[in-house]
């Protein structure tokens, strides 16, 4: 986009063999000069001035110099709101890399998990997971390995890692194991979970993270909570801390059969229970919400007591 400004500069009592000096000027300024003479009525200032009214000095007229400069400006982008433009589409690699491992084209490696086979590319799951590229590519890896047989892991989780790896989407559980109802669908959740932080999929991780913090209730809070205990997912933990501080949450808690699992797997994570609790219980209280202060212990039904003695024996 070009735009032309004029510019009027008059010098007073220039003389000609001067004159090349100031057009060689403009001209390293990349300014394109058009020169003209004319006679004026009065003397001028010898100072140079652009776009500013002359000053006139009493006396005899005189000869001087105009000079009109046309500068042209060359913009960058165009301003001003675009009158039309290309949307490009979506990225469709996801879709594509889970063509070709739905297509076993070019695989190289294959699993055993239970009575299911799975093949993939190992460059692919190399690049994907640090325990893959380790196992592998790494000092002490095996390259030439062709057939991995994967222990304490459910065919359908496997799958869903592996969908994970090529799409990098959380998988359709639905879709790979059929399940209809939330439960079951969430439980499954959980055991990716652990195989995503078996394998280090940072990004699985917090998919799956942030899925159970949505779906959480009372009849998973327990489990989920036991699963960020066991494999310190910090963020997941103290969201089903502050989810069981609420009382009706509390309540209910403690007449499931979640409450004596969380009991026996992970009791260290009672006395930071009480911790949370109090601090809730306090903080209600400050606000005027509740009246009477009640006791952690009597309303776990169990004696703080006792749980840190267990702690401090099993230290």
């Amino acid at each position: 986009m070009i735009r032309k400004e004029s510019l009027k500069v008059m010098l007073g009592e220039i003389v000609p063999e001067h004159f090349m000096s100031y057009i060689q000027y403009w001209l390293r300024s990349g300014v394109c000069v058009e020169v003209c003479y004319g006679q004026l009525s009065r003397p001028v200032d010898r100072s140079l001035e652009v776009d500013k009214r002359l000053r006139a000095i009493e006396g005899d007229g005189c000869h001087g110099l105009i000079i009109n400069c046309t500068v042209g400006v060359v913009r960058a982008r165009l301003e001003g709101p675009k009158q039309f433009g290309i949307v490009p589409p979506p990225s469709n690699m996801g879709q594509g890399l889970k063509d070709l491992l739905d297509s076993e084209l070019g695989c190289d490696i294959t699993f055993r998990v239970g009575d299911e086979t799975y093949k993939a590319h190992k460059l692919i799951l190399a690049a994907r997971s640090p325990v893959f590229r380790a196992q592998f590519y790494g000092p002490v890896g095996n390259n030439s390995v062709g057939r991995v047989v994967i222990e304490d892991m459910e065919p359908s989780i496997f799958q869903a890692m592996l969908s994970f790896i090529y799409t990098d989407v959380l998988p359709d559980v639905h879709e790979i194991t059929g399940l209809t109802s939330t439960a079951s669908f969430t439980n499954m959740i959980q055991h990716l979970l652990a195989a995503a932080d078996l394998y280090d999929f940072g990004r699985l991780n917090i998919l799956c993270e942030a899925f159970l913090c949505e779906e959480l209730n009372v009849d998973n809070v327990a489990t989920t909570l036991a699963l960020a205990d066991q494999h310190q997912f910090l963020q997941l933990k103290e969201f089903c801390l502050k989810f069981v501080a609420s009382p009706a949450n509390l309540r209910a808690l403690m007449k499931s059969e979640g409450f004596k699992h969380l009991n026996q797997s992970c009791p260290s994570v009672l006395p930071e229970l009480l911790n949370t609790v109090a601090a809730a219980d306090k903080s209600s209280t400050s606000s005027g919400q509740s009246s009477k202060r009640r006791s952690v212990s009597s309303v776990l039904g169990c004696d703080t007591s006792t749980t840190n003695a267990r702690k401090l024996r099993r230290t």
